[in-house]
């Protein structure tokens, strides 16, 4: 394994980011909050230097930034629609204009590759290009009253306050799909983002100050919390003040804030753990295949939502596919992820290394068998301990830790001999999120997507399972939570539906032909 560890370069790009050696915790848009809580300290997982710091925010800045929105909000929501599309639509040039440094950010906090930062990026200006498309398109329908001279139709309105909380492999993505289409509906933001990754948040609300003070938008429309959850956690949860709360984050988080949201009768967008699987057909084009696989499975070191976790081959083709993935594996660059010819950077932090070699553990309990990878590599180039040469294993489907998302790059191999057995092992987990199949046969790529097909949210034909287009919703089902963002007619989980019915007669009729004489 070659070791690559150039010198990361990060100090002009976090200058024109804004970043200071210590930064607040809180922001109202385009104003900072002085926060006084306790200093988070954010490092490289790359080389694991310190990058900047992070005085955190307290209950009371969350209750300062609560009611700056609530009283935002009143005006917000009647700003017509296309002129808050038209400040994202700013926005998103801005984001165009931080592009390189921004994405060299997120490689460096985060630890995913250069090309992949960039693309994160991407993703935020597609989606406020997409969101601008929006904001003249909050439709609703008009229906065809059972009384004469009346008028049906429903409208949507604007919730409130949307409380968006993201997890670390996508520090600014999952932001920008929740946040610029709550704002084109009429709500504002208050972001919590993961404590792992909190300059990519301080960052981002440093990049959209300039566009909320030309536009002259009022404090309290765009909103940043960056705290720990002892201190702004399941009271967060739990305030009636946040209509919605969209949590991206793992099942068992995603239970939590489900059981506490919905206590109050409050509204969740969940999008949580996936165990995504690739059928590999003995009529698929093999060189596809593996592509997507690769880039599925060891892309971000295993630690998207919508990885490649589990490999379906036919049995005909079992073992030539599987030598293809080793001579690939064996030609995959692990180091320094803004080296540009990095294909794998670190683990996110230590944890998630403990994580991956307790994994391996049980693959090899449970009687499977590891045939390539797992060293955790040590060394020049290496010295954060959070590099780990992905894994080939080959597993049967019911074992536990099959059965559960392991945030690392471990793929599981197992055969199959007829379609009916292939999508019964791809729908044998608990998640649904995201599921491929690769084949030239129409029939089995036509079963795949039928009802008695895949159950993810999400289901591919001759592409993989990691990354999706902006233009579709997001997200998956069973342990995934549900939730949809992002394209389609996601825009409507951020607002409310309201019927109206308008009697245009000089007469008070009422439905089912109900006489009420008085």
């Amino acid at each position: 394994m070659k070791q690559i560890c150039p010198t990361c370069d990060i100090k002009p790009a976090l200058e024109r980011l804004g970043i200071k050696a210590i930064n607040h915790g809180a922001s109202t848009g385009a104003e900072w909050i002085e926060t006084s809580g306790e200093q988070l300290d954010s490092y490289a997982s790359c080389d694991g230097e310190l990058i900047a710091s992070v005085r955190q925010g307290t209950w009371d800045d969350y209750q300062t930034i609560m009611e700056k929105a609530q009283e935002a909000f009143k005006y917000w929501r009647m700003v017509p629609a296309p002129k808050r599309g038209e400040i994202v639509r700013q926005m998103g040039l801005e984001f165009r204009r931080h592009k390189e440094d921004l994405g060299r950010l997120v490689s460096y906090e985060m630890g995913k590759i250069y090309q992949e930062g960039l693309g994160e990026v991407q993703e935020m200006i597609d989606i406020a290009d997409f969101s601008l498309g929006i904001s003249r398109q909050l439709y609703g329908y008009t229906m065809h009253s059972e009384r004469e001279r009346h008028r049906m139709y429903d409208q949507y309105h604007p919730l409130g306050v949307v409380g968006v909380i993201t997890a670390f492999n996508f520090p600014v993505a999952v932001w920008a799909w929740n946040a610029m289409i709550a704002l084109v509906t009429g709500n504002v933001v208050l972001w919590k983002p993961s404590s792992k990754v909190p300059l990519c948040a301080v960052a981002i609300h440093n990049i959209i100050a300039d566009v909320l003070k030309r536009n002259e938008v009022p404090e309290g429309v765009t909103n940043l919390i960056i705290g720990s959850s002892k201190h702004i956690g399941d009271n967060f949860l739990s305030d009636k003040r946040v209509p919605l709360i969209s949590c991206t984050g793992s099942t068992a988080v995603g239970r939590r804030v489900g059981r506490i949201v919905g206590e109050r009768l409050g509204r969740t967008l969940l999008e949580l753990g996936g165990n995504n699987a690739i059928v590999i057909s003995e009529k698929a084009d093999q060189d596809m295949a593996l592509r997507a696989t690769v880039f599925g499975a060891v892309g971000t070191a295993g630690q998207r939502c919508t990885s490649t976790r589990r490999l379906i081959i036919h049995e005909s083709i079992y073992d030539g596919f599987v030598e293809k993935l080793k001579n690939a594996y064996s030609q995959i660059r692990i180091g320094c992820p803004l080296d540009p010819d990095v294909l794998v950077g670190p683990l996110i932090d230590k944890g998630s290394v403990e994580a991956f070699k307790y994994a391996l553990e049980q693959i090899v309990s449970e009687g499977g068998k590891i045939i390539y990878g797992g060293e955790v590599l040590e060394g020049k180039g290496y010295e954060s301990g959070c590099y780990v040469v992905p894994v080939l294993a080959e597993a049967e489907n019911h074992y536990h830790i099959v059965q559960e998302e392991t945030f690392a790059p471990i793929l599981y191999l197992m055969k199959y001999k007829t379609i009916d057995e292939a999508i019964a092992l791809h729908n044998g987990v608990p998640q649904g999120l995201s599921s491929a199949i690769f084949s030239t046969d129409m029939r089995e790529t036509e079963r795949f997507l039928s009802h008695e097909g895949s159950d993810c949210g999400i289901a591919n034909v001759n592409i993989g399972t990691s990354g999706a287009e902006i233009g579709g919703a997001f997200g998956g089902e069973k342990d995934t939570g549900g939730g949809r963002e992002s394209g389609s007619d996601a825009w409507k989980t951020y607002m409310r539906r309201q019927t109206n019915t308008i009697n245009f007669s000089d007469e008070l009729p009422f439905a089912q032909g109900i006489k009420f004489v008085l």
